[in-house]
């Protein structure tokens, strides 16, 4: 005679596995390494397989503090690569005094008078460097033509504004993820080790094949690495972008130097995206090749660019602020601050 299963018992074992799952998944979600990577982040992959393993170079602390702008012998008008003040920190070491503001804090658009937004605000220097990544540059140019005056004020931080891992993350447990991240996170780093080509997760992250990417990453799955969806999606910058630069430049009253920096994809991946661009950009005399310059450097420095990450490492960034001391010495061979 079969056994009567009561509704208690039923319920019990419903319990019983239902506690056994979730805690299952805990488990698996508190041993995930919390992700120190943007893309590894967004897109839900693991930086133990991600994740940088070189350790990067320190700075003193002294040269990562802004000077405020009626102060100031340089701005720079930039994005999150300038963030760090990490590439800053060549030009502040050699004497220039640099004060350092975003695109996004004033609406993504410089507008026509900007020289007056700038002189308002107390800036009495001789440069202004524009700094943008490729993928944004084409709207910023946009915007910009379309806005006749700056609404917000100008704003800049002492310190900065985001401040990079100095050292590999000692293992802890993920108390502040989501229950099914764990899960997710496995789930989606099998499909990027197994899958032989790109994989996409989460729309915005790509796990991308790097044609000799163990010479170029220090990441444990070092031949592939994380890109952003973005770079392909917003397309390519044209000669038409570089005649933007010019006119804008040409009615500023105080000296421009633009630098382009080039997306993760196009240096490693994409070499001729925006090649158009690039050539009209080298005769143009607005700035530094920053495309020509990322494929010479990312093959002689590994983790150039983080590998679970889109932007620069800090290897990257003080080489880019070397190239910039020299761009800078161009338009102001001696800091102004040192003859007032």
């Amino acid at each position: 005679m079969a056994r009567i299963t009561t509704p208690a018992k039923v319920w019990l074992l419903t319990f019983f596995v239902g506690f056994a799952v979730i805690s299952a998944m805990l488990s698996v979600t508190l041993a995930t390494p919390i992700p120190y990577g943007d893309l590894s982040r967004i897109g839900r992959l693991s930086d133990h397989q991600f994740g940088w393993l070189a350790p990067p170079p320190k700075v003193d602390p002294e040269l990562l503090r802004g000077t405020p702008i009626d102060q100031a012998d340089i701005v720079v008008i930039g994005d999150s690569f300038s963030m760090t003040y990490r590439w800053q920190s060549a030009l502040v070491k050699a004497g220039y005094r640099v004060s350092t503001t975003y695109w996004l804090q004033f609406g993504e658009a410089l507008c026509g008078d900007m020289d007056d937004w700038l002189a308002k605000a107390g800036f009495r220097g001789k440069l202004v460097i524009v700094e943008s990544v490729e993928r944004l540059l084409n709207e910023r140019l946009r915007s910009s033509a379309q806005c006749p005056t700056m609404t917000r004020p100008y704003e800049a931080k002492l310190v900065p504004f985001s401040s990079p891992l100095e050292d590999l993350p000692a293992f802890a447990l993920n108390w502040n993820a989501q229950l099914t991240s764990g899960l997710t996170t496995y789930r989606n780093t099998q499909r990027a080790i197994k899958t032989p080509g790109d994989t996409v997760f989460n729309t915005e992250t790509m796990a991308r094949p790097v044609q000799d990417g163990c010479k170029f990453f220090s990441n444990r799955l070092c031949d592939k690495a994380l890109f952003l969806s973005e770079d392909i999606r917003n397309g390519e910058l044209t000669p038409a972008n570089v005649e933007a630069m010019k006119t804008f430049t040409a009615a500023r009253r105080t000296p421009l130097l633009w630098m382009v920096i080039p997306n993760k994809t196009t240096v490693y991946v994409d070499h001729d995206h925006s090649k158009d661009f690039v050539t009209a950009l080298r005769g143009s005399n607005l700035g530094p090749d920053l495309f020509g310059w990322a494929q010479t450097r990312h093959a002689l420095t590994r983790d150039f660019f983080f590998p679970n990450d889109t932007h620069l490492s800090m290897h990257g960034q003080l080489e880019l602020g070397e190239l910039m001391l020299n761009e800078v010495r161009k338009k102001l061979p001696e800091p102004p601050s040192r003859h007032p």
